[in-house]
């Protein structure tokens, strides 16, 4: 299951909304280990295509070094879908190379509303996972911020 703030979903739904018609795509980085997505990167698509993404070569190696010096990793690598649904291609399955990142999928396609997906990607394998929004990592399960007042 992928526990996303509903901050950074946010974020991705306004660059896909942004960069439409052609597919956006970025990164958030949360900590080694965490599966806690945290920082969101907008990243360039390379092919500026409303039908294929991706990311420029010299800016995902900068990235990526700054992750590692930050001690940091890809928890989700995002793009959108502009004319389908927010289901990986094949393109996309055979590009996948980040085996503990969730894939995330946003299709623009309805220009009122968006569609939010997240898979599991390894070896070819597509797995779709559920995805709970919260506002907060603390008590995520509950959306609270705050400690409960056990009074």
């Amino acid at each position: 299951m992928l526990v996303i703030r509903r901050d950074l979903v946010d974020a991705m739904v306004a660059h896909a909304r942004r960069d439409h018609p052609d597919e956006a795509c970025g990164v958030i980085t949360g900590p080694e280990g965490s599966d806690r997505p945290t920082r969101l990167i907008e990243m360039i698509n390379a092919e500026r295509s409303p039908t294929f993404y991706r990311f420029d070569s010299a800016e995902q190696l900068k990235v990526w070094r700054e992750m590692d010096e930050r001690d940091e990793e890809p928890v989700v690598i995002y793009h959108s879908h502009t004319s389908t649904e927010a289901y990986p291609s094949r393109t996309d399955v055979s590009y996948a190379s980040e085996p503990n990142a969730h894939y995330v999928l946003v299709s623009t396609r309805d220009p009122k509303t968006h569609e939010l997906r997240s898979y599991r990607i390894l070896d070819g394998s597509v797995t779709e996972e559920p995805v709970e929004v919260v506002e907060s990592y603390m008590f995520a399960h509950t959306g609270a911020d705050e400690v409960p007042d056990l009074d």
